[in-house]
C-alpha cells in the first residue's frame, strides 16, 4: 500500500524495516527482532509528499500516524486573520500524528517544509503495540513527553527569551538535532527553513529576526547562507542563547 498525494507518482519501491537506513543510527534505540516485525507489519505504507503539501489539517481527524522517512516537516496553528505560529519542526526519525489516535482530531496542522517520505501506519492498530509490546508502547509515551519537552522550551523561548536568545537558541537546538543524525558537515549543516519560517516560529517579525541574524553574523557566532548555516562559534552561540550544550538522549525509533 502506497499513499500518494496528488501530482506525485507512487512510491513503489517500498523500503523494509529492517533495511530502513536510519536503524543504525546511533542516535536511535536499536529493535529486537520480535519488535522489528511487528513494526514492518504495523507500517502500512509510504508517502512521498511535495514541500508545501499538508499532511494533516488542524480540526480534522487523521486515520494515520507517520514517520519522517527523508526530509522535514513542520507542525503550526493558524488564528483566523492568518498569522501562524509553527510549533516545531520534524526531521528524519520524527514520529508525529499521535494526538489523533488520543483525541479523534487534530489541534494543529503539519506541512511539509521539503520533499519528505514519511511511513504510514493506521491508528487503528496502535492499541496492539501496546497491548502486546510493552516496550513499544513505552516508546510512543517517551515521544509524546519528548514533545512535550520541546513546547515547554519553545514556550519560554517565546515567552522570556530576547530576540538574540531566541534566533540563537533556535539555531542552536536545530543544529545539535542536525549533528546527532549524522548530516551535519563538521559546523555546518543544512536548514531549509526560510527567515520567515524562522520569525513564525520564534513569534518575531521577519525584519527583527532578518536583524538579529545579522547581529549573530556581525559577532562571528553564524554565518547563514540559506539553506546552508555555518556555526562558527558554537560556545559563543551557546552563550548569546543563554543556553546550555547538552547531550541528546538515545531516543525511540517508530
Amino acid at each position: 500500500m502506497t499513499l500518494t498525494p496528488p501530482g506525485r507518482s507512487p512510491n513503489t519501491e517500498q523500503i523494509k524495516c529492517k533495511d530502513c537506513p536510519l536503524r543504525g543510527n546511533e542516535a536511535f534505540r536499536a529493535f529486537t527482532e520480535e519488535e522489528l516485525d511487528f513494526v514492518q507489519t504495523f507500517k502500512g505504507g509510504e508517502l512521498v509528499a511535495d514541500a508545501g503539501t499538508t499532511i494533516f489539517l488542524e480540526g480534522n481527524n487523521s486515520a494515520h500516524l507517520y514517520t519522517v522517512l527523508s526530509g522535514w516537516v513542520f507542525r503550526y496553528k493558524l488564528l483566523h486573520d492568518g498569522r501562524r505560529q509553527i510549533l516545531n519542526f520534524g526531521l528524519p526519525g520524527d514520529f508525529f500524528g499521535l494526538q489523533s489516535s488520543m483525541f479523534g482530531e487534530m489541534d494543529h496542522s503539519v506541512e511539509a517544509l521539503t520533499d519528505v517520505v514519511l511511513c504510514v501506519f493506521p491508528r487503528e492498530k496502535v492499541w496492539q503495540l501496546y497491548e502486546h509490546y510493552p516496550n513499544l508502547g513505552f516508546d510512543l509515551t517517551w515521544l509524546a513527553a519528548r514533545e512535550q519537552f520541546i513546547l515547554d522550551e519553545n514556550l519560554l523561548t517565546v515567552g522570556r527569551r530576547t530576540a538574540i536568545e531566541r534566533v540563537a537558541s533556535v539555531l542552536l537546538h536545530v543544529f545539535q538535532r542536525i549533528q546527532q543524525l549524522g548530516m551535519a558537515r563538521g559546523r555546518r549543516v543544512d536548514i531549509p527553513f526560510t527567515q520567515q519560517q524562522l520569525a513564525d516560529a520564534l513569534g518575531l517579525s521577519h525584519v527583527h529576526t532578518n536583524k538579529t541574524i545579522k547581529k549573530l553574523t556581525s559577532e562571528n557566532l553564524i554565518d547563514w547562507h540559506p539553506p546552508i548555516l555555518h556555526v562558527k562559534d558554537l560556545e559563543g552561540l551557546v552563550r548569546a542563547a543563554n543556553d546550555e550544550l547538552t547531550s541528546l538522549p538515545v531516543r525511540p525509533f517508530i
